[in-house]
């Protein structure tokens, strides 16, 4: 499976200016902290792709986190350090999975990186945030921190994995120039934890997977001769895929829009793919740390989609995302447009782990080493085309990149219509 989630955990591990101060670590606490720090490490030693690590000597970066647990202040700053330990390998897809909170938290707002800047690109309805962020917002600093391409997702993996805030303090600039400071508060909502112990942890669980289904959902919209294919994640059945695929071949043109899409499948990929070319095409070589193996992803034939073809992608499209999207540059294919991709490619496994506690960590199984010979692993996927929404842009709700995506295939969607094709759906909150 793709999944994405590693140098500003340095900088925040115990920072006293984030919100929502914690109990003092307790003895119990630390000793736990200490043994998921042995437990990862020797996990990764023994699953690790690389068997070099890229040089990294995880023993004596083992006895330096060790050192630094004994003197923290509280359990998030332990869970910082086990996730900086990690961080030393560089890796978008080995990382630190806490234990389950007994809450809920959610910030009412999202925020993405455009380019080099980071702005407000949704508020929920009725949250704290409504009253105080506006979408075209630009992000210049977060809880006192700079908010920047090269951190994002580091700071994005504490607030909502590691460290989740109480309230997040903003330092915004409007699309007209105008500069303030907002905080925000938190939506915090208790719930059990998830043990299925009782009808109400189950329930809890049945409102997650809708949520997530939800959300996940593959979308479309015919404009003109052209079908757009909205793909958040990659979690369709391949009798979906293959309805979409017949669906595209009834149309001159196809967008596939990748934005915001963080991973999913590489079976779906590459089905989607034999869906899309006339010849067979090597995915990629998945190098693992016993073999290499090439990914390749059978033409149909005749039933593939033969029309013009777009592909959009942004700064949190990542994992299988990515991949599709070179795939289709690589072979010419198409046009990719948009923003730089996040640089987040590997394959990973989930290893759940219940002793102390229930915990889990993230490791990569193997490289993905794209036909040209390069992996997009902290680099990402250029696209043919960069369209980069302006602030005003976004507090319009217009989308110029849809609109040029369009344009290349020829079809007419002004920014503004194109902004209203896939509004933005949150996930309900558990009381709603």
């Amino acid at each position: 499976m793709f999944l994405a989630a590693g140098s500003i955990l340095l900088m925040i591990c115990g920072q006293s200016n984030l919100q929502g101060q914690q109990q003092q670590i307790t003895k119990f606490d630390r000793e736990a902290a200490q043994e998921m720090l042995k437990t990862i490490r020797d996990r990764v030693k023994q699953y690790y792709y690389d068997p070099t690590y890229h040089g990294v000597d995880l023993d004596a970066r083992y006895k330096e986190y060790e050192g630094k647990i004994e003197h923290v202040a509280n359990r998030g700053a332990a869970f910082a350090d086990i996730a900086a330990y990690l961080s030393g390998l560089h890796d978008s897809h080995t990382f630190f999975i806490p234990p389950e909170r007994s809450a809920v938290f959610d910030y009412g707002f999202r925020m993405e990186m455009v380019g080099d800047k980071a702005y407000v690109t949704n508020v929920r309805p009725g949250s704290d945030a409504a009253t105080k962020l506006r979408p075209g917002d630009e992000v210049l600093g977060l809880n006192r921190f700079n908010v920047n391409r090269q951190d994002f997702g580091d700071l994005t993996y504490f607030l909502y994995t590691l460290a989740p805030q109480t309230g997040v303090t903003f330092e915004l600039r409007d699309p007209l120039g105008q500069e303030r400071q907002e905080f925000v508060k938190t939506t915090v909502q208790n719930r059990p934890l998830p043990t299925f112990s009782n009808d109400l942890d189950f329930a809890d669980y049945i409102h997650y997977r809708e949520s997530f289904e939800h959300r996940m959902h593959a979308r479309s919209e015919e404009v003109g001769d052209a079908l757009i294919w909205k793909v958040p994640g990659f979690f369709e059945s391949d009798e979906e895929v293959d309805h979409m695929l017949a669906k595209a071949r009834g149309h001159k043109a196809l967008i596939i829009d990748l934005r915001g899409n963080l991973g999913g499948s590489g079976e779906m990929v590459a089905r989607m793919i034999s869906g899309l070319m006339d010849h067979n095409v090597k995915v990629a070589t998945r190098v693992s740390r016993t073999s290499e193996k090439p990914i390749v992803a059978k033409s149909r034939g005749k039933e593939v989609f033969a029309g013009k073809l777009v592909v959009l992608v942004d700064s949190i499209s990542a994992s299988a995302a990515e991949v599709l999207a070179r795939v289709i540059q690589i072979e010419h294919r198409g046009p990719v447009v948009g923003d730089r991709s996040s640089g987040m490619v590997m394959e990973t496994t989930i290893h759940p782990l219940f002793h102390p506690g229930e915990y889990a960590v993230a490791i990569t199984d193997a490289n993905l080493i794209m036909s040209d010979g390069k992996s997009l692993e902290g680099i990402g996927v250029t696209p043919d085309v960069v369209v980069l929404p302006t602030g005003a842009d976004l507090a319009a709700g217009q989308d110029p990149a849809l609109s040029k995506a369009a344009e290349l295939v020829g079809v007419t969607l002004d920014p503004a219509a194109a902004g209203k094709l896939f509004p933005f759906e949150w996930t309900p909150l558990s009381a709603e």
